[in-house]
């Protein structure tokens, strides 16, 4: 961006007026990578202030910096009230520039991979730039408006919450022309009390949407929470007819037309019919759709299929460690017990439950339990502390639970051997990839 651009966008005061506004600068919020000629722009947290390193950031070279205080360094010098908020005004200011499309997507699970399936969907057509990673928060939004091309036509973001208000600051500066809410469950219940609070949070991503469609999971409380005037399209699994599946494909007729997916799960079915409609919406023809889906793959631990070796015996491993809440925790025992003969469910505890964390784990078990009578030679293996509720409800098929991964891989190795598939899934907190990592070791 020029200086000229900085100093529009945040309203800065300058402090040095003899400079070329039409220099050309690079954003950098990270001194350690700082290059000659970037711009410091230092952001603060309760650990940290980066305005600390404004001295090293010239002493690298920088053009000048953004601060909130008075510093005695002759160099060009704009000064905000708050960093992280001209960051903010920074990417906003871009992704105008830029204009591209941009659809935006939150929800309490299945976001990221919602997100996969858009950009692959509407890669077909446009260029387009998804989110990396997990970059779901007020810095990662800005990190992605940076390091997309300047040609971006489509650019998908991912938004993500801990609590009211998050996501409207993102949708303010994002300015969404599409919307799209996976679905509302109970993730984050424990800082935010109660479904319909979670609910609130993850539809103000319509607050400051600009473009006139949203799409989301036929759920009421969507349908009851969410205050937007334009079109809005509901989905759900009832709309589908579903061919074919196995662990690792799908085949379903959506609208009169036939899609696949190389990944199982009736809810990557679900999350793939937010991809279809962007995708119908913004002008792609059912073919390209088709093609965008076939060529999703899962991302590290979200229905990861890795191998290990066990006592010279190669055994399927399904890593779906990135999240785990009561929601997504059932559709993946839905789809193990379904589509699986012979299968070791290894389950990890669920984070951020609030004070019911104990009842939900335990109704976990029961559900479970119920779904062992389909199965008694299903394995569950639970680690962790919560998790325990889990496995001290099953009373229909082999359980066992463990305090740490190191006890949970060591019985493993011992007790499991193919043709079981061993499922993985828990809070990310859990670090569940050391299990595989200690089970290659």
């Amino acid at each position: 961006m020029k200086i000229r651009e900085l100093i529009e966008a945040t309203k800065a005061e300058v402090n040095n007026t003899n400079i070329n506004l039409e220099s050309e600068v690079t954003i950098s919020t990270d001194t350690r990578t700082i290059k000659e000629g970037d711009f410091y722009l230092p952001l603060k947290g309760a650990s940290f202030d980066g305005e600390k390193f404004i001295s090293q950031a010239i002493e690298k070279g920088a053009a000048g910096a953004f601060c909130t205080e008075e510093h005695d360094i002759n160099v060009l010098l704009l000064k905000v009230p708050n960093t992280l908020t001209a960051y903010l005004q920074l990417a906003n200011y871009r992704r105008n520039k830029m204009n591209p499309t941009v659809v935006a997507i939150t929800g309490s699970s299945g976001k990221t991979t919602t997100k996969e399936l858009v950009a692959s969907v509407l890669s077909e057509k446009f260029k387009t730039f998804k989110t990396p990673l997990n970059h779901n928060n007020e810095i990662g939004f800005c990190q992605t408006i940076f390091e997309a091309p300047d040609d971006t036509e489509v650019m998908v973001l991912e938004m993500g919450m801990r609590g009211l208000g998050e996501i409207e600051l993102l949708s303010k500066y994002a300015e969404p022309d599409i919307t799209i809410i996976s679905n509302v469950g109970t993730a984050h219940i424990g800082r935010l009390g109660s479904r319909e609070n979670i609910a609130k949070a993850k539809c103000e991503i319509v607050k400051h949407q600009r473009g006139n469609l949203f799409i989301a999971h036929d759920d009421e409380l969507i349908r009851k929470t969410v205050d937007f005037n334009g079109e809005k399209i509901f989905y759900s699994l009832k709309d589908v007819e579903i061919l074919e599946k196995s662990a690792q494909y799908s085949k379903f007729i959506y609208q009169d037309y036939e899609y696949e997916l190389n990944v199982g799960g009736d809810y990557n079915i679900e999350n793939a019919l937010s991809a279809i409609n962007t995708g119908i919406k913004l002008g792609l023809t059912k073919e390209q759709i088709h093609a965008g889906l076939k060529k999703y793959k899962p991302i590290e631990k979200r229905w990861e299929a890795v191998g290990v070796t066990i006592n010279g015996k190669n055994i399927d491993v399904i890593n779906d460690s990135y999240n785990a809440n009561p929601e997504s925790m059932r559709v993946f025992v839905d789809t193990i017990f379904e589509l699986y003969k012979d299968y070791t469910l290894v389950l990890g505890d669920m984070g951020e439950l609030g004070e019911n964390e104990i009842k939900y784990h335990r109704e976990l078990g029961e559900y479970i339990n119920n779904k062992a009578n389909l199965n008694k030679n299903a394995k569950i293996i639970s680690i962790g502390t919560l998790s325990k509720n889990i496995t001290d409800e099953i009373t229909n098929c082999e359980a066992h639970h463990f305090n740490t991964i190191e006890e949970g891989v060591n019985y493993i190795k011992n007790n499991i051997t193919p043709p079981n598939t061993l499922f993985l899934k828990a809070s990310r907190s859990m670090k569940f990839e050391n299990i595989i990592s200690g089970l290659e070791n």
